[in-house]
């Protein structure tokens, strides 16, 4: 059994200085506690404890080649020799640029920024001047970062949030305004008809969306859901943007929309596009991009395109080829069928759903959810018990659900994840009520 003694200690002792001990809200509920980390080494992370943990945080699914991987690591020293910040332009970053304007579907221009809440700022400012619109459409339980005018209805509970067909806008923080969510919408995930109607009105700038739902859970589109969709931004002059923040570069080359065959407006793209360094990009058509240059829209940043995260980008993208899609695919299935096997065979009550690089486990649910809604309903306390048995045999899991997969969980690392699985599943069993 491990411990995190000195994780504990740290946590307490440094919040003297770092509030909570940790310096992004995200970091804190899990159990037993915040870690610290003094080392990642491809499938694994080392703490302060000395323990050697199996990670399917993944960097909250950035690492997609795991910890600390050769190519990325050379390319950012020798960048580190050329320059660091040069408040102007470098070859790395058009070097950069061509790679996603190649692969990714919607591609025709694009700007980088620094995070992925950066640039859906940037594209509800550029959906807004390019239709003269105001309103935002976004989905329960879609996140698009933690600014004030879009943190809404990201995780709301279930006796707050309305009726299903008519959503209320709930905050996700303390601190927001009353008017902060003035010309947003929200609706639910995979219900066509509510999008088609809401479009209708006319006044939609925007609909913003994950083209499959990963923050909450792991949801595919149902069939025909985003072309409709599509459809219906087109009919009603609305820009389609994807939020591929977590999708992006998980869930292929050409992210979610290469995947799907639908190509939108606009989309964003962030995490894995660089093996954890800080990268985002804003992507799209190349009227509405170059509104930035042409048509009055700001979009700055010191730290945009800064020449060393984009030289691990670049590394990161010629990593990405679709033999590593092909090879570690293989690991991520084998995982995901592995542990629904082992729920069946200790009689947990369990959905195991999502996609090849990225799953998620709902513990409780009968069948597949569609929604956030049916996600709420999961025995999240029964699934917490699980990822902290699951910690304490050397597994890392997001209590969420959410596991994320790189090409450095191999077949030994499963076998071992597989092993800790069942003795965690057989420890919570009979806890919960199945």
């Amino acid at each position: 059994m491990l411990k995190f003694d000195e994780s504990a200690r740290i946590i307490a002792s440094e919040s003297r200085f770092v509030s909570g001990g940790v310096n992004s809200n995200f970091r804190l509920g899990m159990g037993p506690g915040p870690l610290v980390f003094t080392h990642g080494e491809g499938a694994y992370l080392h703490d302060v404890d000395g323990n050697k943990l199996i990670d399917y945080y993944c960097g909250m699914g950035a690492t997609v080649l795991g910890h600390s991987p050769k190519g990325v690591q050379q390319a950012v020293k020798d960048q580190v020799e050329k320059g660091i910040l040069f408040a102007g332009q470098s070859p790395i970053e058009y070097e950069a640029a061509r790679i996603i304007c190649e692969r990714i579907p919607s591609a025709e221009r694009l700007r980088f920024g620094s995070s992925g809440s950066e640039v859906a700022q940037a594209a509800m400012r550029l959906a807004r001047a390019a239709t003269g619109r105001r309103a935002i459409v976004k989905f329960e339980g879609h996140y698009h970062g933690w600014f004030d005018n879009i943190l809404w209805s990201t995780a709301p509970a279930l006796a707050d949030a309305g009726p299903a067909d008519d959503p209320a806008l709930i905050a996700g923080s303390k601190g927001q305004g009353a008017n902060d969510g003035d010309g947003l919408d929200v609706l639910q995930w995979n219900d066509l008809a509510a999008v088609e109607a809401r479009l209708a009105k006319g006044d939609v700038a925007a609909l913003v969306m994950e083209a499959a739902m990963c923050n909450q859970g792991a949801i595919a589109p149902g069939e025909g859901y985003l072309e409709g969709v599509q459809a219906a931004c087109r009919k009603h002059g609305t820009i389609l943007v994807f939020d591929e923040v977590i999708t992006g570069f998980r869930l292929g080359q050409k992210g979610a929309q290469g995947r799907f065959g639908i190509t939108p407006d606009l989309s964003l793209f962030a995490k894995a596009i660089a093996n954890g360094f800080p990268v985002a990009a804003i992507v799209g058509r190349a009227d509405l991009m170059d509104l930035f240059a042409t048509g009055g829209v700001l979009h700055g940043g010191t730290f945009n395109s800064q020449p060393v995260a984009m030289a691990a980008m670049v590394a990161t993208q010629k990593a990405l080829t679709p033999e590593h899609y092909e090879k570690t695919s293989v690991y991520g299935v084998r995982l995901r069928d592995g542990i629904r096997d082992i729920f069946k065979e200790v009689g947990i009550k369990a959905q195991v759903t999502g996609f090849e690089l990225m799953f998620h486990i709902g513990f409780g649910l009968d069948a597949p959810a569609r929604n956030y809604r049916d996600l709420a309903r999961a025995d999240k306390a029964g699934y917490s018990r699980f990822s902290q048995a699951l910690l304490h045999n050397g597994v890392r899991v997001l209590e969420r659900g959410a596991w994320f997969v790189s090409s450095e969980h191999n077949d030994e690392v499963v076998d071992k994840t597989l092993e800790a699985v069942r003795a965690a599943a057989k420890e919570v069993a009979p806890t919960l009520g199945n």
